[in-house]
């Protein structure tokens, strides 16, 4: 089996089960595509293109989402090697949660 697939499906797994925002626990609601591109029109979150810059590596996977009272993009982020690693990161400053 494909170790580099193996690696990106645990990791959209471990992407989608993140309990936790910031460090509180916190019930997580993921926006639509709609919600989220009229949220990012708005200038109310960053881009994912300055994201991007802040993570490093290739986004493979990104979900904004809001909970514990911050708009967060909870990201799959593929690195050199083919690792992948899920990254929170607060949408509206851009700074990386966890």
């Amino acid at each position: 089996m494909n170790t580099k697939r193996t690696r990106f499906r645990l990791a959209l797994l471990g992407l989608a089960m993140l309990p936790l925002v910031a460090g509180h626990a916190a019930e997580a609601r993921c926006l639509t595509p709609n919600e989220a591109q009229a949220v990012v029109s708005k200038g109310a979150v960053q881009r994912l293109s300055v994201i991007a810059r802040v993570v490093g590596g290739e986004i493979v996977d990104a979900r904004l989402c809001e909970g514990g009272g911050l708009l967060v993009y909870q990201l799959a982020v593929m690195r050199e090697g083919g690792r992948v690693d899920n990254i929170v990161v607060d949408a509206t400053s851009g700074q990386r949660l966890r």
